[in-house]
């Protein structure tokens, strides 16, 4: 059966994938169930790492990628035309048909040489799929008339969790590759087993947070894009149990507390544009038997709007819940986005800000930014991918809104490291 992908402006290139609705192959490998992992599992099989460990890893996740991707090609293909031939949505599918294909037909790895140049694939998938995040969100937010916002907030997640958890099998692997032959558990700083830090310091990564936020010198952008001059960013207290430490995905941890505290500055800012100084930001840790809890309290002014009925809203994206999904404004940011990726972490946010800092120093032009198309700072993702984040290992995100006062937002993560991936299939 032979289509083409296109969409309402412009057709696009005839598809060499889109036979697959009779494709043995992807039947046979969507028909197996994923491996589904916990912290405690990863941390365990990649203490004391040898060659023979490492094959092994390297076969496991040259075998069950190829399995979680095939879930998600089946699940484009359940999707009305009309939303499969969206813009974005077809350029995943071709993304994900590729890498299916490459995974299927890789060959077993069987030595450290033949590892190395698995290391080097895994590499250029991961750059490969880093338009996937807005891509999605922009074919999705185009496609919102067409899909009830339960089935289609339900389809994003699908397709995020599985993301995440495919980044983050290749992503340990690398890791474990680059660490053969030491022992970072037994670093006195950070130790770690991958890219799970074993005792991971919550107020240090709070801490971390505050320092890259507090070092922007750019203006604040309002709700209608004007441009609101910056007197400073508010003071952030950290109480509550501050020496906690527990085993995390540290990646994940610092882009969560980055963007929520990154929304909470912004809002104080905002609401208290005409003041004299601004209220300060409270973090109080918490832990309890089986989780961490952090909550981060503001003078925001609270999440009300006539746009968001919910707080929880903020984490859809569909437009009838979150009516900021189809503003122009939104949409030619994630087209931007689309073009050059976007993996989701705190460092590709924060480079944007050092260039931008760095050509004013220097009184250098950013080109980009000259031409129009540097990043753009309000892409709605940061709550949706928070709260995706979150609850990948089982933890929860909950935005509690005081209207005319502040936002409290509680963030609860699982501290056991026994929660296997939240992957749906």
């Amino acid at each position: 059966m032979s289509w083409r992908f296109r969409n309402s402006c412009q057709a696009q290139p005839q598809s060499s994938a889109l036979h697959f609705y009779q494709n043995r192959q992807l039947e046979l490998y969507a028909s197996k169930e994923a491996n589904r992992l916990s912290l405690r599992q990863l941390v365990f099989f990649g203490r004391s790492m040898d060659e023979e460990k490492l094959i092994k890893s390297a076969n496991y996740v040259r075998t069950e990628l190829p399995v979680r991707i095939a879930h998600r090609l089946r699940d484009l293909q359940t999707l009305p035309y009309v939303v499969v031939t969206q813009e974005g949505v077809a350029q995943v599918y071709e993304l994900y048909w590729s890498a299916f294909e490459k995974f299927r037909r890789y060959p077993q790895v069987t030595t450290l040489e033949e590892n190395e140049a698995f290391c080097e694939f895994l590499e250029s998938i991961l750059d490969e799929h880093a338009p996937v995040i807005p891509s999605l969100s922009l074919g999705l937010s185009l496609s919102s008339p067409h899909l009830p916002p339960d089935s289609l907030d339900a389809f994003m997640r699908r397709m995020l969790v599985s993301r995440i958890s495919r980044r983050v099998l290749a992503e340990h692997h690398l890791a474990l590759s680059k660490s053969l032959g030491t022992n970072n558990l037994s670093l006195s700083e950070d130790p770690h087993v991958g890219i799970i830090y074993t005792a991971l310091n919550l107020r240090h990564s709070i801490d971390k947070c505050v320092a890259l936020l507090r070092g922007r010198s750019h203006d604040i952008e309002d709700e209608i894009g004007e441009s609101v001059p910056n007197r400073g960013w508010p003071e952030v207290i950290v109480d509550g149990h501050v020496d906690t430490k527990f085993s995390y995905i540290r990646e994940h941890l610092e882009y969560i507390i980055f963007e929520l505290l990154k929304n909470a500055m912004t809002a104080t800012g905002l609401n208290h544009r005409s003041s004299s100084s601004l209220p300060p930001i409270r973090a109080t840790i918490v832990v309890g038997e089986n989780d961490v809890g952090v909550r981060i309290s503001d003078h925001g002014g609270g999440l009300s709007s006539i746009r968001i009925k919910s707080p929880s809203d903020l984490f859809s994206f569909s437009h009838i819940r979150n009516a900021t999904r189809m503003d122009d404004t939104r949409l030619g940011a994630l087209r931007s986005a689309s073009s050059r990726g976007v993996k989701a972490t705190v460092a590709e946010q924060i480079r944007p800000w050092r260039t931008e800092q760095s050509n004013v120093n220097s009184n250098n032009k950013d080109p980009e930014r000259e031409a129009g198309i540097a990043p753009h700072p309000r892409i709605g993702l940061g709550l949706p991918m928070s709260n995706i984040f979150t609850t990948y290992f089982g933890g929860t995100l909950e935005l509690v809104s005081l209207d005319g006062w502040g936002t409290d937002v509680y963030l609860r993560l699982p501290k056991l490291g026994t929660n296997l991936e939240g992957i749906e299939l």
